[in-house]
């Protein structure tokens, strides 16, 4: 963690909203307000600014609260006229750096742009934080700040993958919040995917994919079989299909909406698929520049492949969703530019106008209720001795 000279100890506190912040615009003119961490990414303050000014321009009903060193925002945000009046910044010296350990900011962190980003929308000033920042902080931070949604043990993180399917994406339930899950957060990862799904992409019915080394029942590990069971359980209760294992190949694939699997593995496949889209965008290159006439086919090929990068720009679906939260926080990918913060505040947005971390908490809790009502059932019938329909009990 870092902490910029610039600020002088009375600096360092957070103020409430100013009286033309976007507090009091978003109350007056109905504008959705959105808690933005201005120093965590990659490229610096001045694409994060760039990025939200693009989305103001787009879009008259969105204002920001926007956290960092003060001193060192001002002038980048007077650069565009369209933050002029939708825009309160928010001091905050202190950074978050990638290398920094996030147990670490958790405890020492509270004078941090991303800190403070977190604050507004537990105050209930903003609706959904963005930041670029380190990921592993900004998870902590999030359950420490807005705490888990009755009935939810592990947070996930749900990410958009290009595919075949008529929405265009596939979710990736989980992409890195947590190396590890059982049978249950399994289940709830599903219960959250489905409703992303539903909320985010109007996916009536969403289709359940358990990511596994094989499609037949009786592979993978004990809790990818008992994950199966559970998820096939609450299927009809919960309002989605269960298509039961599918295997890496159908993350692109039309055969499901939703594609559920620990953090590890999710992230690792979220890894091999940026570096394997790098690798061929960069063969196509090479071979179009190979000779006279592959230059001549590449103009030729041009206007298919541009809406080709189009399709499966990452900048575009920039953005994962951290589902099971006391609100919503969309994390940006560090390396993005302007184009793939506007993309995020543009999800974010999205999610505010829908309600859907209330949607959410409510389908959560109706799937609780109905495994406890399960669970009883068995007991009854089996003297006590319990039921395997228990998914989304609250872990203790």
């Amino acid at each position: 963690m870092t902490v910029r000279p610039e600020t002088t100890d009375a600096d360092a506190g957070h103020p409430g909203p100013s009286a033309d912040g976007p507090g009091a615009i978003g109350a007056s003119r109905g504008k959705t307000v959105i808690s933005v961490d201005a120093m965590g990414g990659d490229a610096g303050p001045a694409t994060v600014v760039a990025g939200i000014a693009d989305s103001a321009r787009k879009n008259p009903d969105i204002a920001f609260i926007l956290h960092g060193p003060k001193a060192e925002l001002e002038p980048l945000v007077a650069r565009h006229r369209a933050l002029a009046e939708c825009c309160e910044l928010r001091d905050a010296p202190g950074v978050v750096t990638m290398n920094d350990k996030p147990g670490h900011i958790a405890r020492h962190g509270k004078d941090t742009s991303m800190w403070s980003a977190l604050e507004s929308v537990r105050a209930g000033e903003a609706t959904v934080c963005v930041s670029c920042g380190n990921t592993g902080a900004l998870m902590l931070m999030s359950v420490l700040r807005l705490r888990r949604l009755p009935g939810i043990y592990r947070p996930a993180i749900a990410v958009m993958w290009p595919s075949r399917n008529p929405q265009g994406f596939n979710l990736l339930m989980d992409g890195g919040a947590d190396i590890s899950a059982d049978a249950k957060d399994l289940m709830q990862y599903a219960l959250m995917g489905a409703s992303y799904a539903r909320e985010g992409f109007g996916v009536t019915r969403p289709r359940i994919g358990l990511m596994n080394v094989g499609t037949e029942e009786h592979k993978g590990r004990a809790e990818l079989r008992e994950a199966h069971d559970l998820i096939s359980a609450h299927a009809r209760g919960a309002d989605f299909d269960f298509v039961g294992f599918v295997e890496g190949r159908d993350l692109p694939g039309d055969t499901a909406d939703v594609i559920v699997t620990d953090g590890f593995t999710g992230n690792v496949a979220l890894k091999t698929g940026e570096g394997t889209a790098t690798l061929i965008a960069d063969l196509l290159r090479e071979a179009f520049q190979y000779s006279v006439t592959s230059r001549i086919a590449a103009l030729l090929a041009y206007p298919s492949l541009r809406r080709l990068k189009k399709r499966i720009d990452p900048r575009r679906v920039n953005g994962g969703v951290f589902l099971g939260l006391n609100g919503t926080v969309v994390k940006s990918h560090g390396a993005a530019d302007e184009t793939g913060v506007s993309a995020a505040v543009k999800l974010a947005f999205k999610l505010a106008q829908k309600g859907f971390t209330q949607k959410l908490a409510d389908r959560v809790a109706k799937a609780t209720l109905m495994s406890q009502d399960h669970g009883a059932d068995d007991d009854g019938a089996e003297g006590g001795s319990g039921g395997e329909d228990t998914s989304s009990e609250a872990k203790t």
